[in-house]
């Protein structure tokens, strides 16, 4: 078979589109739903351990009625140690108004604790060894990863990586704006 000219530059082209197409479509996947035209997800209930208090439950359930943020984190997540001040800041400035609950996944208690005080963390977080609520919500592919929800309980957002000082003051100025519901 004969050479084409510049058949590898064309080559490179072909596969280039490709890998582009295949981004766009998997963007495209993982935002679904996110616009309001489609149903949302209803988020999984759970009850896990409180991290460092085996005696303490946290429990979606404790939330009914209310919005809620669920921040999935590790403490040897590099991401993580520049998002979680951000997110202890921001709860200790709307504590009582704006709900967040951590979820310590795939840690130790000691290491888990240690970064939660160095971070000022105060929100109420769970622990989640094993991964399995991880797992459920589809955060298991990496942290941190935050989910945004409504007082329905259904997931309005997901934010993959770290959440912005904007996203969050969105969320807040949606949910005391509209208490019962922010969608």
């Amino acid at each position: 078979m004969a050479r084409v000219p510049g058949g590898s530059r064309l080559k490179a082209l072909v596969i280039g589109a490709a890998s582009a197409l295949l981004v766009v479509a998997a963007v495209t996947v993982l935002t679904a739903g996110t616009s309001g035209h489609a149903p949302l997800q209803q988020a999984t209930p759970f009850t896990l351990t409180a991290v460092g208090d085996p005696a303490r439950p946290i429990s979606l359930a404790d939330y009914a009625g209310r919005p809620v943020i669920i921040n999935f984190f590790a403490s040897w997540c590099e991401i993580c140690r520049i998002e979680t001040p951000l997110i202890a800041r921001f709860y200790r400035a709307h504590h009582g108004r704006v709900l967040i609950v951590g979820i310590d996944g795939n840690d130790h208690t000691k290491p888990a604790l240690t970064f939660m005080r160095a971070h000022g963390v105060t929100y109420p977080v769970a622990a989640d060894p094993s991964l399995s609520l991880t797992s459920t919500y589809g955060a298991g592919a990496g942290f941190p990863q935050t989910f945004f929800l409504n007082a329905k309980h259904q997931i309005v957002r997901h934010v993959f990586g770290a959440v912005t000082a904007g996203e969050l003051s969105s969320w807040a100025s949606e949910v005391l704006a509209h208490p019962a519901g922010a969608s």
